[in-house]
């Protein structure tokens, strides 16, 4: 570190210090972090080192060390509602959540004031950005492509920060009332008329089943006579008061030309 001539003759009659008021001056030069923490040391206003200290016991000079402690865990936040004009010039509500961490603690502390604050207005800008060249079809179908696109554009941005984006997740999208009416609308409306064209297929589908039917009953007498048997057997299988009179398909056709 830099210290200059001055800075040295401070630093050693520091140590000098620590060592006359020792063992008191142990509660002041030790110091420990947890596993998930690491110290950015400052002596004189310089960071000492480009790798922080920790986790567990490390030692500071009283008097010309100071040092920040900074958090490695995972943090996630809520972008906020944003309002957002889409590419076809519709206006949508859209929030979402960011999983960030600190991955060089250095850095975090000496390039930027609020590492934390600076990531989470980053987000709010990156989405009304990456949405604001999409369709709202694009909006609400393609979430996931959305998601990695704005992962990536933050990571980027907040890398001379030493902070790692881990993962963007698009939350909600709302759409203005009158636009969901009309497309409830609509969605009825392609229901309905695939509705149609179903029973439509259906119908055409049994008229061709009869057609066949009755070819092969006109081809074939014997297949006329037991389609008979078939229906006064159905008709006697019933619950009523019926009576039937089973007779011949002969006697029937005779009756049937006079």
């Amino acid at each position: 570190v830099g210290l200059g001539c001055c800075g040295w003759i401070l630093v050693i009659i520091s140590a000098f210090f620590s060592i006359l008021i020792f063992p008191i001056s142990i509660f002041i030069t030790i110091k420990i972090v947890k596993e998930y923490e690491r110290a950015v040391i400052f002596r004189l206003g310089r960071i000492t080192a480009r790798k922080a200290k920790g986790p567990g016991i490390f030692f500071i000079i009283p008097c010309t060390d100071s040092f920040v402690k900074v958090d490695l865990r995972t943090i996630s936040f809520d972008i906020p509602p944003q309002e957002i004009l889409t590419k076809d010039s519709v206006t949508v509500s859209v929030d979402g959540v960011v999983y960030f961490r600190v991955n060089d603690p250095v850095a975090s502390v000496a390039n930027v004031s609020n590492a934390d604050y600076s990531t989470r207005l980053l987000a709010q800008t990156t989405l009304r950005n990456v949405l604001g060249t999409k369709n709202l079809s694009e909006v609400l179908s393609d979430r996931e492509v959305i998601s990695q696109s704005m992962q990536m554009t933050l990571d980027e941005a907040t890398d001379s920060w030493g902070i790692k984006v881990e993962r963007v997740e698009i939350k909600d999208v709302k759409l203005p009332q009158q636009l969901q009416r009309a497309m409830a609308a609509e969605a009825e409306a392609a229901r309905e008329a695939r509705a149609k064209v179903i029973a439509a297929e259906g119908e055409m589908n049994a008229s061709r089943a009869l057609k066949e039917a009755s070819l092969v009953i006109a081809e074939s007498p014997s297949a006329l006579q037991l389609r008979y048997l078939q229906t006064l057997n159905t008709i006697a299988a019933e619950k009523n008061s019926t009576i039937i009179f089973p007779l011949p398909m002969d006697v029937i056709s005779h009756f049937m030309k006079k």
